[in-house]
């Protein structure tokens, strides 16, 4: 059972979330303020502190110097945002606006104890010197220190590795950190994109060719796979390699020798082999379109690089390091990001990976004009992507508007009496900006709770 320190000076507020916690089998302990927590409670001996940002005497950001190695998620409201992207910046797990409902509350705990029970994890696995970070890569979360633990044990072996991830993750930087890290390192790195070559010449391209072998080959040319003998073989999308390519390839691998089209006799190669992919090879062997002795043959390691969605502050960091890259590149005076921007990068679940959010930041960058901060309008994320439909009016919110909060405040009833006291005189605009949530936010909690949207409104703001 999970133990929590829950540090707020609003005794409401406080008691609901005990309760809502002990509801979920947390073992809960209660502070009304920094000193209060420090002075009747061990902090190392929490899973979790939750904090109010403002507190009475010092802020709640002072926990994150005083609680070390144990993760503080940080309550904020809107007019705190930028505070509350600062402490993230001091060291804080993650922070979550008010007022926000019971779900969200709950995701966000599983998720901050879940990550900080990987870390440990993580850190026993690997040690100190197996995680240690590489050149090239940024991040610091779980699931990136488990990559470059792997990625330390594997590559000063000649065991063959197979990369999944999504598109724009950086499956290549993988490949020459495994390279660089190996006993190749001096021998060649060759990159193939199999799906950018065109199926005619794939094979010629990777093993080669002899003069006369085919219609313009003029003369004889040493194919891809020759050219990293010693060195590495990175096959960059493998799944899309045709299945007459996929033969020659497993005998690169089976005997260590290539053939050229056209030629008559074979060549002794030295390669090492590292493949990505963002498809389901396993399935695709099943529907015979990759063959299966290839793919055991390639199975031997698997390393799998998160997206974006799953890394939670390295977005941020990411986000940052790309933007002072950038503005070096320009000779530029480095931007900074503004606290809804950060809160924009952080929410958006950016399906094309680091590809995506360079695109984004190099965009912004570009466009700010007499200003040291990019906003979010700049940044241009799309964070209305799901439609949401129209909520039923005839339905009820879920629990009672009416409920006594001094027997148990619900978060959610709080959002919902807010948004029906001040929906006739705010825009949707105003209303995500006072309660601290995007517009799509606004929308789902809406059709969550079911409270329509008024149509005069609707046509007002259009």
């Amino acid at each position: 059972m999970s133990h929590i320190l829950i540090v707020e000076d609003e005794a409401i507020i406080r008691t609901a979330l005990r309760k809502l916690l002990e509801r979920h089998r947390y073992n809960i302990s209660e502070a009304g303020s920094v000193r209060e927590a420090t002075g009747k409670h061990r902090l190392a001996d929490f899973d979790l502190i939750i904090s109010d940002l403002r507190l009475p005497g010092a802020p709640g950001t002072d926990l994150l110097k005083l609680a070390g190695d144990v993760p503080v998620l940080i309550m904020t409201s809107y007019a705190s945002l930028r505070s509350a992207v600062d402490s993230m910046r001091m060291g804080a797990a993650d922070y979550i606006a008010k007022p926000f409902d019971h779900d969200e509350m709950l995701a966000t705990v599983r998720r901050v104890i879940g990550k900080a029970e990987q870390s440990r994890v993580a850190d026993a696995k690997v040690g100190t010197k197996d995680g240690r970070t590489i050149a090239g890569m940024i991040g610091e979360s779980a699931v990136m220190r488990d990559l470059y633990g792997r990625i330390h044990k594997v590559a000063p072996t000649d065991a063959t590795v197979l990369v999944h991830g999504e598109t724009g993750t950086g499956k290549e930087l993988v490949a020459r950190a495994i390279h660089e890290e190996s006993r190749r390192a001096g021998k060649p790195l060759i990159s193939v994109n199999c799906a950018a070559i065109p199926e005619t010449l794939i094979e010629a391209e990777l093993f080669g060719h002899e003069k006369g072998a085919f219609t313009g080959a003029q003369t004889a040319r040493e194919g891809l796979v020759a050219a990293a003998d010693g060195g590495t073989l990175f096959l960059d999308e493998i799944g899309e390699l045709p299945l007459e390519a996929q033969a020659r390839l497993l005998r690169v691998l089976q005997e260590g020798e290539v053939r050229p089209i056209g030629a008559v006799e074979s060549r002794k190669v030295n390669v090492r082999l590292v493949a990505a992919t963002h498809r389901n090879l396993r399935q695709l062997a099943a529907e015979r379109k990759f063959r299966e002795d290839l793919y055991y043959r390639i199975n031997v390691v698997q390393m799998t690089l998160p997206p974006l969605r799953e890394r939670g502050k390295d977005v941020l960091v990411i986000a940052e390091h790309l933007l002072e890259k950038f503005c070096a590149k320009v000779n530029r005076a480095t931007l900074r990001l503004s606290p809804e921007a950060v809160q924009a990068v952080t929410t958006y679940t950016w399906p094309g990976n680091v590809r995506e959010l360079e695109n984004a930041i190099q965009r912004a960058a570009i466009l700010t004009e007499d200003s040291e901060e990019i906003d979010h309008h700049t940044l241009d994320i799309d964070l209305d992507l799901v439609p949401i439909e129209e909520a039923d009016p005839e339905r009820l919110p879920r629990n009672s508007l009416h409920s006594d909060p001094r027997e148990d405040l619900s978060l959610e009833d709080y959002f919902a009496r807010f948004v029906l006291e001040h929906q006739e005189t705010m825009s949707e605009t105003e209303l995500a900006k006072k309660l601290g949530v995007s517009r799509k936010c606004l929308w789902e909690r809406r059709q969550k709770l079911g409270i329509p949207r008024k149509k005069a409104r609707r046509a007002a703001e259009a």
